[in-house]
């Protein structure tokens, strides 16, 4: 049965990341889980006092400069993603090997553990950008902004009207497809890693600054999960009619 709603969008890209803070991994169909993209984050590199590798320190995350220059992806067969290096070494992440190359590359003991009830997220299971923030940012920056550098899993074609548009959404839900409904909840805060180059992707304008004068250092936003399936590039995007 078709969602009855409000047409928004279609979904313009899809990403994941197999190995948390590493350059991911662009879909063309995604499984929807409760907890986000199939195999997002599943997986994680932890620093010796058991901190969380990521761009930034905070109680849960450890910055470790570097990470996003290697690679994460699934190549399909048995669900194991496999960690690729800035020379192009492919490692199982479940080989010791894997962690072995970490160690060796940033020069401190760090191991790759899979998630249990510690979640590897940073905000929420899902976030969602719009090519409308994107050209909003891109008119404050002044040129094109690449949509990988704020590593989103979800980027829909909502136009090209410069507008913060996915924050008036908060609350809402979006039904994605035949069968998937996400809930829209808070803006994504922002760090340091937006302005960091990743594996494929330059640095480009810095954009942290921008965001804090013009957005409330927020960039896209959080989404949780209400009902679970498949969604593909293409799909049609409603905003659910809450009186429905």
């Amino acid at each position: 049965m078709p969602h009855q709603g409000t047409p928004v969008g279609r979904v313009h890209a899809l990403y994941r990341y197999p190995v948390k803070s590493t350059s991911g991994q662009a879909l063309g169909t995604a499984a929807v889980t409760p907890s986000g993209l199939d195999h997002d984050r599943r997986w994680a590199v932890y620093t010796r006092d058991g901190g969380i590798a990521s761009g930034k320190r905070t109680r849960r995350f450890r910055p470790v400069p570097g990470l996003l220059d290697w690679t994460s992806e699934l190549d399909g067969h048995d669900g194991v993603p496999l960690l690729r290096s800035p020379a192009g070494v492919r490692y199982r992440v479940d080989d010791p090997a894997a962690s072995e190359a970490l160690t060796a590359g940033f020069g401190q003991a760090l191991v790759l553990k899979q998630g249990t009830t510690l979640q590897h997220h940073d905000e929420s299971p899902l976030h969602l950008l719009t090519t409308s923030s994107l050209a909003a940012l891109a008119e404050l920056l002044g040129g094109v902004v690449e949509e990988r550098r704020f590593r989103p899993n979800l980027v829909l074609d909502t136009g090209s009207a410069p507008l913060f548009l996915e924050r008036d959404w908060a609350g809402g839900e979006l039904a994605i497809g035949a069968d998937v409904i996400i809930t829209v909840d808070a803006g994504m805060p922002r760090c340091t890693m937006i302005d960091q180059p990743q594996a494929g992707v330059g640095a480009g304008p810095r954009a942290l600054k921008a965001l804090s004068l013009h957005n409330g250092l927020e960039f896209g936003v959080q989404a949780r999960v209400d009902r679970i399936g498949a969604i593909s590039v293409g799909d049609l995007v409603t905003l659910q009619d809450t009186a429905s």
